[in-house]
C-alpha cells in the first residue's frame, strides 16, 4: 500500500493499559515499526506523549472503545493531529487478534489514509454536552420517581390523580405533605385544594379516601424528598449550562425559531452536534452521521433495507420530542408534512421525516446565520394545487357526492 502518513501511530486503547504501535521511514524503502505499552493513569499517558512526539509522529489514531479513548484523547489532542475510529470500520484480519496486532494494524491503515475519522466535538463543547446529557438522565430519574409515586398511591387506594392533573402541583404536594404527617380525613386534605381544584372539592373527597397507612407514609416520604432533590440538581445543572452557553447563545436563540424547537432542545443540540458545520460537507452528511436519513443497503439491483443507522441517542430524543411538538403547530410546514405522510407511511416514519427536516434546517441556519423560514401549513397545497383538487373530488365521490368544478371569479 501506498505511504500517505510518513510518521503515523495507532493505540489499542483498554481501561488499564495502551498499546502503542509507530512506523516511521526506515533504511531504504522499508518501514521501521516500534510498539510499546503505557499505563492509562494521567503519568503514564504523560510518558505516552513524549514518546510520540520523540519519534516526530504526525498523527495518532485510536479506536472508539467505550469512553476509555477520552481521557487518551484529552492528553493527546493539543499536540497531534488525532484520530478517532469506528471500530467496525477497521476489523482485523481473523486469527490473529492481540493486543499487538491490533495497534499494528490499525497503524498500516493510517499511514495508507484508508481511516475515516469520527466527528468529535472541540472542549466547549464536550463539556456542554456532559452536562446536558447529565441534566437528562435526571429529568429521567425524576420522570420515574414520579411513576414510583403513582404506583404507591394506587396501592394505597388514594386517586388524587384522577382528580387532579398534577398531583406534584400545589394543591397536589399539600396533600401529599399532609398524608405524610399522618392526616388521613378526606374532608381535611380537599380542603388544602388551591385555585381552580376547590371547585372539585365533592370529588377530591372521595379520591382521598383509602386506605393510606405507615409503611406508605414511609415510602411516599422518601419519594418526595428524591423529588425534591432531583428538582434541585436539575436546576443547577441548567444554570451551568446556561453560563457554558454563554458564547453560543446567538446559536441557541436561532435554533429556537425552528417551530417545535425551544431552549432545552436548542442546547441539546447545540451540545451534540455543535456550532461549526464546516465539520460536516453538507446537511445530508450531518442527517447520516446523526442517523435521521434511511439507509443504503442495496445489492443486485435489489434494495434490502432502509432501516437507519444508530446515532446520537441524546441528540435522537430531543429531535423526537421536538417533532412531536411541530406536529402540533397550527399552520406550520412541518405539521403538513407530518400529515401528508403519516396516511401512507405511519406515525413512525411520518415523525422521521420531520425529524430529518428539523436537522436539515439546523445544519443551514447555523451555516448561514439565517433565521427559520417556514414554507406554512400550505406548503403542499401551493405546491401543486391540481394535486389537491384530485385528492379532494376523489374523497368527496367516495362519500357518495358528485361534483362539479366551477372557476371562482
Amino acid at each position: 500500500m501506498e505511504t500517505i502518513v510518513k510518521r503515523a501511530a495507532a493505540l489499542d486503547v483498554h481501561k488499564a493499559q495502551v498499546t502503542a504501535c509507530v512506523r516511521v521511514p526506515g533504511r531504504g524503502r522499508e518501514r521501521a515499526q516500534e510498539v510499546a505499552e503505557f499505563p492509562t493513569t494521567v503519568r503514564g499517558l504523560l510518558v505516552l506523549r513524549d514518546w510520540l512526539q520523540a519519534h516526530a509522529v504526525t498523527q495518532v489514531a485510536m479506536e472508539a472503545t467505550g469512553v476509555y479513548w477520552k481521557p487518551v484523547w484529552a492528553i493527546l489532542e493539543d499536540g497531534f493531529d488525532c484520530l478517532l475510529v469506528n471500530a467496525r470500520h477497521v476489523k482485523q484480519v481473523p486469527g490473529r487478534k492481540t493486543d499487538v496486532s491490533d495497534a499494528a494494524w490499525l497503524c498500516q491503515l493510517l499511514e495508507a489514509g484508508l481511516l475515516r475519522r469520527s466527528f468529535v466535538p472541540p472542549k466547549p463543547i464536550r463539556a456542554l454536552r456532559n452536562l446536558t446529557r447529565y441534566r437528562k438522565a435526571q429529568i429521567g430519574e425524576r420522570q420515574r420517581e414520579a411513576n414510583r409515586l403513582h404506583k404507591i398511591l394506587e396501592d394505597s387506594g388514594i386517586k388524587l390523580d384522577c382528580v387532579a392533573t398534577d398531583i406534584l402541583g400545589v394543591s397536589g404536594r399539600l396533600m401529599l405533605d399532609a398524608l405524610v404527617a399522618g392526616t388521613t380525613d378526606p374532608a381535611l386534605l380537599a380542603e388544602l385544594a388551591k385555585g381552580r381544584l376547590r371547585k372539585k372539592i365533592p370529588a377530591l373527597k372521595e379520591a382521598l379516601e383509602g386506605r393510606f397507612d405507615r409503611q406508605h407514609a414511609l415510602i411516599v416520604s422518601a419519594i418526595l424528598a428524591h423529588l425534591d432533590f432531583l428538582d434541585d440538581q436539575i436546576q443547577l445543572l441548567s444554570d451551568e449550562i446556561e453560563a457554558q452557553l454563554h458564547p453560543f447563545q446567538a446559536a441557541v436563540e436561532l435554533l429556537c425559531t425552528i417551530p417545535g424547537v425551544k431552549q432545552r432542545t436548542a442546547e441539546v443540540i447545540v451540545a451534540e452536534i455543535g456550532t461549526d458545520m464546516s465539520r460536516f460537507p453538507s446537511d445530508r452528511h450531518l442527517a447520516s452521521w446523526a442517523g435521521q436519513c434511511p439507509g443504503n443497503d442495496q445489492s443486485a439491483g435489489k434494495r434490502r433495507s432502509g432501516k437507519t443507522r444508530h446515532g446520537s441517542k441524546w441528540l435522537d430524543t430531543a429531535l423526537t420530542e421536538a417533532a412531536l411538538a411541530a406536529t402540533r403547530s397550527n399552520d406550520v410546514y412541518l405539521a403538513a408534512q407530518y400529515q401528508r405522510l403519516r396516511p401512507r407511511r405511519g406515525h413512525g416514519r411520518a415523525i422521521g421525516a420531520v425529524k430529518h427536516s428539523i436537522l436539515t434546517s439546523c445544519w443551514h441556519m447555523l451555516t448561514t446565520g439565517e433565521l427559520y423560514n417556514d414554507p406554512g401549513g400550505d406548503y403542499y397545497n401551493r405546491r401543486d394545487p391540481e394535486r389537491t383538487t384530485r385528492r379532494l373530488i376523489t374523497q368527496l365521490e367516495r362519500l357518495g357526492h358528485h361534483v362539479t368544478l366551477e372557476a371562482a371569479a
